[in-house]
């Protein structure tokens, strides 16, 4: 190449990167030239955009030069690479991402001192021609070749190139970040690993401050010898008890036999075996927890406490059964009469039963020293008794490892206690003294400090999304222990679900991880109304009164009458009291999360299952399964534009939640509803505590507040459709568990009244059996009461009969509501209403208005009704084998149902009452019959929301569910309809009756189960032109 070469750039570039062509002066005009030819530069842009070249974004060179117009311009290229080869198959790239900037390192020089071009692979090597046909090895020789016919701006076309090659670029960076979010949950990687960062802060404070309270308790507890009340305590003395408790019994039979005539006999037999073993369990882990030696004690002191206290309940023991003993035989001989002896000796017995309950022990042996005019054992008994005791529960007391620390090889099983000497040698002198004491295994000691992880888990929002469920215990939060199901203890249940096949659970998990993913965030002009209203006492929006209500005085009488009524004033206003003190502590956990969260972007809810199938999400107090605080705190991090009919929607939604009757009108009616009353809506958001407060009438009102909020926005823009809206609208399905039933038995009449069928309004299932209940009623009132009794019942009811008085019959109808269940039920409703004042009569008219109600559903649902028999037959079948009702869900789901007798030991002495108890291998029968029906519907109910969820997540849909409500943005209300209704048929289409008799006949091969009962002809894909079976 020529010496006497120039060096053009463009000014059409940023003035952060510059992008340089070297061409030779000999063959090329000067920069300033007025004319430049157009057909040169359009040649160049056509071999650019045929050979697609692209600048290394790790260029290590800035290549100082000269701009086409003259000007000074930075330019990244690697002195390596040859951008402009025509063979090249990279692009060029125009952002400022992955460049550096002006002059972050110094241009490079020729040996003559010109800057290093970046048109050539190597200054000094020569140029390579490509296989291109016309073999251009440069800009330069490209340039050279050019035809000059045309004569346009050269600066507008090299511009219009440049444009185009950046928005090449732009597009490339758009898909880049796309795939991006895809891989981080809808955030960029820089911004997900440093949310990341914090979750993982999040939760190892959240862990650390929850073991800190738990070493406080723990600590609190030993001080003040409560340690034996802890549950892990109370695990470990249920093993102990029975072993200890036969060793002392055979003990004592010696004693008794004169075979043991060692100095503790004659104290050894004076209380019952178990009161002995409480005693000595709960005394010696008092002093092992709370010596000074860290699990340690003195086998003196040890000895001398346990007898102490065992001589001391026997006082107590002796005084309580000969009070007893002594009050029944006066009671015959006198004929029920008492003299002064006998009435002191209740007197003292009743203070004495009253001060054990409050734990004032030592005023409990005064009274009973009073009492007793036995001699005292003496410290060396007390000592001998005490010795015998440890000894025995040294010979009986063993502990183990946790499963999972075992090994292959043989359980390793260990003493809990253990004796040995210690050698204690004083500074001052030079003899030794040698003593006993008693150690506990390290295992306890470890043992109570793994007992934080099974208390209270801090689960908390997460700010970047769960980790995605692969297993029983691999899933949600980072590092927080996690589990799948909440089995609460149920070994079968938990041992289903971890050897069930993964792949087998795998559309579980799906479902669990859409619900953790929806992204939510804190509503803020809500959250400070609830702050507003919670700061000046509560009392609205039904937030409990943050006063407590004052207790009565005691009245100045000696009337027993008055005196007995202001105890019961008094006992009602403590229960109120407390009652508010749970309210107001459920309230303030609830905000302090609300204001913790309220200044992220978003937060996720990783969800787990009940063991039905049912999903819940894991943080217990801020989430859209709570109550309407909660639900009006949050909403959707994500806000998607209204469209036409999302504000629909959103008016039919705040007139359900206006509710009052609202939403039971026409979709239509509740539009209606919601326009007549724009005014009220409006002065709601401007003035939610200065204006009318309308939003306060509604059923839900905070949830209304925000659904005006979001309305008043919209309708105040120019465009209301506009208007993004970050609101969640639910679609709640119509009485669901009758829906289910009714889709199971495809029965026609039950499926009309609950909405599987199109309507012009939705049907209210409540106010048809209201209204077949009247009927029946009716009927009855019209007969004679001499031999109809029913019919005084009915004549006082009539005009009490309306869809409240059987809503809540109606509605654990489906959980097997009993006729004493549905009777309390009503009996409630009519006692609110003070229409009937005696109680008698009171109670034959709720027996009445229950058996007439239950009537009613059974005509209505007749099939749910045999259904629903069905079931519990099969279940009884198999419980009376002593076996529980198992089964699948139609998404992989095994169920287990855990009901099993529990096998309770209570045994009470001065110093403590011990409960021992635990899930023997008996089944509970009646237990197992009863809740089969409802279990199996609501894993039914479960696998359809999950269904939904997976169903729309593939839509694009956010989405959240609430067991039988299903939420979503309003602009994708009718997309999830479609969707709901496809999947309720798809769920159906199966044949999950006939399933689970197969799957019981496989079980119990030898067992008989009853023909499944006969259905209708109801037609499932009515269902997907029902307008109101969600609603």
């Amino acid at each position: 190449m020529s010496s006497n070469a120039t060096l053009i750039s463009s000014t059409n570039l940023s003035n952060k990167f510059v992008y340089l062509i070297q061409v030779d002066k000999a063959t090329f005009c000067p920069p300033n030239s007025s004319r430049i030819s157009t057909a040169m530069w359009r040649h160049i842009a056509r071999r650019a955009s045929l050979t697609k070249v692209r600048l290394s974004r790790d260029s290590s060179s800035i290549l100082r030069t000269f701009g086409f117009m003259g000007f000074s311009q930075d330019s990244i290229l690697n002195d390596t690479t040859r951008p402009f080869e025509l063979k090249s198959s990279m692009s060029f790239r125009f952002s400022e991402r992955s460049f550096l900037r002006n002059g972050e390192l110094p241009s490079k020089e020729d040996e003559l001192g010109r800057p290093i071009l970046g048109c050539f692979r190597n200054p000094i090597s020569p140029p390579r021609l490509s296989n291109h046909p016309k073999g251009y090895a440069s800009v330069a020789e490209a340039v050279c070749s050019m035809d000059a016919e045309e004569d346009l701006s050269a600066i507008d076309e090299i511009q219009e190139l440049l444009e185009e090659m950046g928005k090449e670029e732009k597009k490339e960076l758009e898909l880049r970040d796309q795939k991006q979010i895809k891989l981080v949950g809808g955030m960029g990687q820089g911004k997900y690993l440093l949310l990341r960062r914090r979750q993982v802060k999040i939760e190892t404070e959240a862990w650390e401050q929850a073991a800190k309270e738990y070493r406080e308790l723990l600590m609190d507890m030993c001080e003040q010898k409560l340690a034996p009340n802890l549950p892990y305590m109370k695990s470990l003395f249920l093993g102990w008890f029975e072993p200890l408790r036969d060793c002392i019994v055979a003990e004592q039979e010696l004693c008794r036999k004169g075979k043991n005539r060692t100095a503790y006999a004659p104290y050894f037999d004076q209380l019952p075996a178990e009161m002995m073993s409480v005693i000595t369990m709960h005394k010696l882990m008092g002093l092992l927890m709370t010596g000074g030696e860290h699990g340690s004690c003195r086998v003196v002191q040890a000895a001398c406490q346990i007898g102490e206290a065992i001589e001391n309940e026997v006082r107590i023991h002796k005084f309580l059964e000969k009070t007893r003993k002594k009050t029944d035989k006066d009671k015959k001989a006198d004929g029920g009469e008492s003299d002064p002896v006998i009435k002191e000796q209740q007197r003292l017995r009743k203070k004495v039963t009253d001060l054990m309950k409050k734990q004032k022990l030592q005023q409990v042996r005064q009274i009973v020293k009073g009492q007793d005019d036995s001699k005292p054992w003496g410290q060396d008994a007390q000592a001998k008794v005490g010795s015998r005791l440890i000894e025995l529960l040294m010979q009986t007391a063993y502990i183990q490892p946790p499963v999972d620390q075992l090994a292959d090889g043989p359980p390793d099983i260990r003493p809990a206690f253990r004796h040995s000497l210690k050698t204690v040698t004083k500074e001052a002198q030079k003899t030794s003294r040698r003593y006993g004491v008693i150690e506990c295994d390290p295992l306890v000691r470890k043992g109570l400090e793994r007992t934080a992880r099974h208390m209270v888990i801090p689960y908390m929002p997460m700010l970047v999304p769960p980790v995605n469920w692969t297993g029983y215990d691999k899933g949600a939060y980072l590092f927080l222990p996690s589990y799948v199901m909440r089995t609460h203890g149920a070994r079968q249940q938990r041992e289903a679900v971890k050897r069930a096949p993964r792949k087998q659970l795998e559309p579980v998990f799906e479902a669990l991880d859409t619900l953790g993913n929806t992204k939510w965030r804190v509503n803020k002009r809500v959250l400070s109304v609830v702050d507003r209203i919670w700061a000046s006492g509560g009392r609205l929006a039904d937030l409990v009164d943050r006063e407590d209500v004052p207790i009565p005085e005691e009245p100045d009488t000696e009337d027993e009458a008055e005196i007995k009524k202001w105890k019961w004033k008094v006992k009602a206003a403590k229960k109120e009291n407390s009652e508010r003190h749970s309210q107001r502590c459920d309230i303030e956990l609830k905000l302090a999360v609300a204001r913790r969260m309220k200044d992220e972007d978003g937060f996720f809810y990783p969800h787990n299952l009940d063991f039905r199938g049912r999903a819940y999400p894991m943080h217990p107090y801020l989430n859209h399964l709570g109550s309407d605080l909660c639900r009006g705190i949050l909403e959707f991090a994500e806000g998607r534009p209204l469209g036409k009919s999302g504000l629909q929607w959103l008016k039919i939604h705040l007139a359900n939640l206006y509710a009052g009757g609202v939403d039971k009108l026409s979709y239509e009616g509740r539009i209606a509803f919601t326009e007549n009353h724009l005014d009220d809506i409006f002065d709601s958001a401007d003035r939610p505590l200065e204006g009318r407060r309308w939003w306060l009438n509604a059923e839900d009102p905070f949830q209304c507040l925000a659904a005006c909020i979001n309305l008043s926005e919209a309708l105040r823009s120019s465009s209301p459709e506009t208007t993004i809206s970050h609101m969640p609208v639910h679609q709640d399905g119509s009485c669901n568990g009758l829906q289910h039933y009714a889709a199971l038995g495809r029965d026609k009449l039950g499926a009309a009244a609950v909405n599987l069928v199109a309507g012009e309004k939705p049907a209210d299932v409540y106010s048809g059996i209201a209204a077949r209940v009247l009927d029946i009623m009716r009927r009855d009132a019209e007969k004679d009461p001499e031999t109809h009794p029913n019919a005084m019942h009915a004549r006082i009811l009539i005009n009490q009969v309306d869809r409240k008085l059987v809503k809540q019959t109606v509605m654990t109808s489906v959980y097997g509501v009993t006729y004493i269940g549905a009777r309390d039920q009503i009996k409630r409703r009519l006692k609110e209403r003070n229409v009937i004042a005696d109680d008698s009569e009171l109670f034959g008219a709720s027996c009445y208005a229950a058996k007439t109600t239950l009537t009613a559903l059974g005509e209505m649902f007749e099939a749910a009704r045999s259904i629903m028999s069905w079931l519990g037959d099969c279940a009884k079948i198999i419980a009376s084998e002593n076996q529980p009702v198992r089964w699948t869900t139609p998404l992989g789901l095994p169920v287990v149902q855990p009901y099993r007798k529990l096998g309770r030991h209570l045994i009470k002495t001065s110093l403590q009452v011990l409960t021992l108890q635990r899930e023997t291998d008996k089944v509970m029968v009646k237990r197992q019959r009863t809740a089969f029906p409802p279990n199996f519907v609501h894993s039914l109910d479960g696998s359809h929301m999950m269904m939904t969820a997976v169903a729309c997540r593939k839509a694009g849909l956010n989405f959240a569910g609430v067991h039988d409500s299903y939420w979503t943005h309003a602009c994708d209300i009718d997309e999830m309809n479609k969707i709901l209704r496809e999947k309720f048929v798809e769920l159906y289409e199966k044949p999950i009756l006939e399933n689970l008799l197969e799957s019981f006949q496989q079980s119990f091969p030898t067992l008989n189960f009853p023909p499944l009962p006969e259905r209708g002809d109801f037609d499932l894909r009515e269902v997907l032109d029902s307008p109101y079976f969600f609603n």
